[in-house]
C-alpha cells in the first residue's frame, strides 16, 4: 500500500475526524496557557526587576562597604585632614583639625562603615578632642555624646540624598 493510499484510508477511519478536532483543540489550549503564562511570568519578572531597581540601590557597592555610607562620610568631612582612609574595610581617619574661629580647640574624628547596607546603625563615628593648655601643650577633653551623634545624622541624611538622587535618575 503507497503512502497516499494509507492517508486516505486513515482519514475514512471511524474517530478520526473527531481525534483530530480533539488534538487540534489540546494544542491549541497548550499554547494559549503557555501564552497566557508567559505573560504573567513575564509581568512578574517585570515587578520582581522593578523592586530590585527599588531596593537594590541600598546596597551598591563596588568597594567593600556601602558606597552611598562612603561617599557621603567622605562629603561630611571634607573640611578635615585626612590622615586614613580603607574602603575595603570602610574606615576613615580624620587629623587633627581645628577650627579658624577657636584655634584652641582641636578635634580628631574616625568613621567605620560596618555593613553594605545603608542602615542606621551601619555608621559609627568616635571623635576625640583637644583643648590648648598653656599656650603650647594639648591636653584631652571630653567629645559631647550630642556632637557624635549629630555627625553621624548628618552622615546618614547624606547617604539617603545620595540614593534618592540615583533612584530618580
Amino acid at each position: 500500500m503507497t503512502l497516499s493510499a494509507k492517508m486516505t484510508n486513515s482519514l475514512k477511519a471511524p474517530g478520526f475526524l473527531a481525534t483530530t478536532a480533539i488534538r487540534t483543540l489540546a494544542v491549541g489550549a497548550l499554547v494559549v496557557s503557555v501564552g497566557a503564562c508567559t505573560h504573567h511570568r513575564h509581568a512578574a519578572v517585570k515587578k520582581k526587576l522593578h523592586e530590585a531597581a527599588l531596593l537594590a540601590p541600598s546596597k551598591v557597592t563596588t568597594i567593600g562597604v556601602n558606597a552611598y555610607l562612603w561617599r557621603a562620610t567622605l562629603d561630611t568631612l571634607s573640611f578635615m585632614p585626612l590622615l586614613q582612609t580603607d574602603s575595603n574595610g570602610g574606615v576613615i581617619v580624620t587629623d587633627w583639625y581645628a577650627n579658624p574661629k577657636n584655634p584652641g580647640e582641636r578635634v580628631k574624628v574616625t568613621v567605620s562603615i560596618l555593613d553594605q547596607d545603608l542602615r542606621a546603625d551601619a555608621v559609627r563615628v568616635v571623635a576625640s578632642r583637644q583643648v590648648l593648655q598653656h599656650g603650647d601643650v594639648w591636653i584631652d577633653a571630653p567629645v559631647e555624646a550630642a556632637t557624635v551623634q549629630k555627625l553621624e545624622d548628618v552622615i546618614l541624611t547624606r547617604a539617603r540624598d545620595l540614593r534618592r538622587r540615583t533612584i530618580r535618575g
